[in-house]
């Protein structure tokens, strides 16, 4: 293999003087490019960029007609205008550096829960039975719902704006929670393993410009989450009674009860065996809608 790629970079020194390391070196570039339009074109930054680009082509201007009164402003000024980008852009980058590190690269590598039996997985298939069956539930009434599950990142500082439940998952007992007018039934819930730890947690909204104008606060809050953490969130709406699910930023809608228990069995982080009997069971997958 080291041999091929010394064949292949004298050849190309021969040819243009570029090395194989400079092509690969432009292709990661490319990438983070890329990537980093993207996570501009998701968020506040994408205004931003607009306005910065307007501001470029004045600037260029005033060069263009050496207005120099304008550009000693501007020479002046640029210090302090990246350090407000930064502190305007502070919550998107907080983001993005979150979301680099949820990629699991380290831990993928080197397994950190050595102690953890992994035959239990994350919870059980009681409970993903038990979340399914009490939204399903809900949807036909139109109850609203926004029921978090946590997945390796911890939930503590949203758990601290709710109240403590500490109970074993039930459809019964989330669906008593979620119950028009009763003191639960505003916020969201957390679910840790088999358990409900809390209710009337308060979640961040998601400020992603991608996402429908028609959605309203609960699926913004579901969507939000998902973006600052690791974990699952499955929306009823209250106004249709359709069942969403967001993780990873993305909001997949429409889904039904069985829809629902492949995409909590995704995260159950259950060992081969058990997947394979699962693929096995279920057959072919329906498409996402």
């Amino acid at each position: 293999m080291l041999r091929d790629l010394e064949i292949v970079e004298t050849y190309l020194s021969r040819v243009s003087g570029i090395r194989w390391t400079d092509i690969v070196e432009m292709i990661i570039l490319s990438f983070l490019l890329y990537q980093i339009l993207v996570w501009i074109k998701n968020t506040r930054a994408w205004s931003l960029l607009k306005g910065i680009l307007v501001i470029a082509v004045f600037i260029l201007i005033a060069a263009q007609f050496e207005m120099t009164t304008i550009l000693w402003i501007v020479e002046n000024m640029f210090g302090v205008a990246v350090t407000a980008v930064i502190v305007i852009l502070q919550p998107e980058l907080r983001k993005a550096v979150e979301e680099l590190g949820r990629k699991n690269i380290i831990t993928s590598i080197v397994p950190f829960e050595l102690g953890k039996n992994p035959g239990e997985g994350r919870f059980s298939d009681r409970t993903i039975n038990e979340i399914t069956k009490a939204c399903v539930e809900m949807g036909k009434v139109k109850t609203g719902a926004l029921i978090v599950v946590q997945q390796n990142q911890p939930l503590e500082e949203y758990e601290r704006t709710g109240i403590d439940v500490d109970g074993i998952v039930t459809s019964q007992l989330l669906i008593n929670i979620f119950e028009h007018n009763t003191p639960l039934h505003d916020g969201a819930v957390i679910i840790r393993g088999n358990r409900v730890t809390s209710a009337t947690c308060y979640l961040p909204l998601s400020d992603n410009m991608a996402l429908s104008k028609d959605l309203g606060t609960r699926h913004r809050a579901g969507v939000g989450i998902s973006e600052a953490t690791d974990s699952l969130t499955v929306i009823v709406s209250e106004e249709t009674g359709k069942i969403s699910v967001a993780y990873e930023g993305n909001l997949s809608r429409g889904l039904s009860g069985e829809e629902l228990k492949e995409k909590l069995k995704a995260i159950q982080n259950k060992p081969e065996e058990e997947s394979r009997k699962r693929i096995l069971w279920k057959g072919r997958s329906k498409g996402e809608k």
